[in-house]
């Protein structure tokens, strides 16, 4: 597949360094320092002429759609498929797609066995060489924590999970994590409850319901629930 080389991070993709991809999605800093090395750095991007990271060290940083594939290959992982598996799949739902970020697109899905590609009529296929047909009714989005453009391509994703109003979106604050339609990082709301600021206070001053005040706090605190 021939893909445009990217030189810089663009403008509304979203800025996100090793540590912010593994408190987001609550994995090991040095998981996903490997994952971006061995994998996306590596494989996939000589495979698709592709970088995946700019910068060097603790400067080394990536965009919103990547962050979206450690997302998805983390979960089929714990699915129980095989690292093999899903990259095969990943080089063929690229191929389909014509794009380096394709678990970063709603057609994707799985049955808890193997990973799934929604075809243009609505049919599900194995991302496989079988192309073995299944059906639809039986395959539920193991990716309920993303958010979807009517273009099917993954727009933001909601970290708590889609009842709790943090969302990380790359078009605000450059995909930091912030409050649901609003510009205000949690971790702002997070720094000055912990300054000694009242919940009360901080949804008045913000003009938030209580209830976003606290979502942004657990979400900042130590061994909250992702």
């Amino acid at each position: 597949m021939k893909e445009t080389k990217i030189s810089d991070p663009e403008l509304g993709a979203g800025i996100y360094t090793i540590p912010d991809v593994a408190f987001i999605l609550r994995l090991p800093q040095a998981k996903v320092r490997r994952w971006m090395k061995e994998f996306w750095d590596g494989r996939l991007g000589k495979d698709y002429e592709v970088k995946y990271s700019h910068g060097e060290g603790r400067e080394k940083v990536t965009k919103f759609h990547t962050l979206i594939e450690f997302y998805v290959f983390y979960q089929l992982r714990e699915l129980g498929i095989s690292t093999k598996q899903i990259f095969l799949a990943h080089r063929d739902i690229s191929s389909q797609l014509n794009t380096a970020y394709p678990f970063a697109s709603s057609k994707v899905l799985s049955d808890g066995k193997s990973i799934l590609f929604e075809l243009n009529d609505g049919t599900l296929v194995n991302a496989d060489e079988s192309k073995q047909s299944v059906f639809k009714e039986i395959i539920e989005s193991f990716c309920k924590k993303i958010e979807f453009s009517s273009t099917d391509i993954a727009q933001c994703f909601y970290p708590m999970g889609r009842d709790k109003h943090i969302v990380v979106d790359p078009h605000h604050q450059f995909g930091q994590p912030t409050i649901e339609n609003t510009n205000i990082l949690a971790e702002t709301i997070f720094d000055l409850f912990k300054a000694g600021e009242s919940i009360d206070f901080l949804a008045r001053l913000y003009q938030l319901p209580i209830k976003e005040i606290k979502d942004a706090i657990t979400f900042y605190t130590p061994k909250s629930a992702a």
